[in-house]
């Protein structure tokens, strides 16, 4: 058995006007597909960036998670995106209003790092 690479990140969130404009106008992903899935009570939206594909499950019903950030939760800590400048990309964050923690420095590399949240409250990470 070999695995050749990441088919897809499933993430849950809430409402789908608010994920879209985050995934979508935000961090500038694109919508492959939408399906309304009456049977499972959600709405399923494919999107895409540099070969990344998120399944966007929307299910206004889904239980919260824990209490968020918390990253020492089991399970997926978060899910990190590489950017050019993380300082510029903080700066247009700001300018949107998406909530962040301030610029850090991966302990190991050096490089320029910082956390920040989905509408839903699910970490993220930039990395450069």
């Amino acid at each position: 058995m070999e695995f050749s690479g990441v088919d897809h990140i499933a993430i849950i969130g809430h409402n789908a006007e608010r994920m879209l404009e985050f995934y979508v106008e935000h961090l500038g992903f694109t919508v492959q597909a939408d399906h309304v899935r009456p049977d499972k009570e959600d709405r399923l939206i494919l999107v895409e960036k540099n070969g990344l594909v998120l399944e966007l499950f929307v299910k206004p019903q889904a239980p919260k998670r824990p209490v968020l950030p918390h990253p020492e939760h089991t399970g997926l800590r978060h899910l990190a995106f590489k950017v050019d400048d993380v300082q510029a990309t903080l700066a247009y964050f700001d300018e949107v209003g998406i909530p962040h923690q301030g610029l850090r420095y991966d302990d190991f590399t050096q490089k320029k790092m910082a956390f920040f949240f989905d509408p839903d409250g699910l970490p993220l990470e930039l990395h450069e």
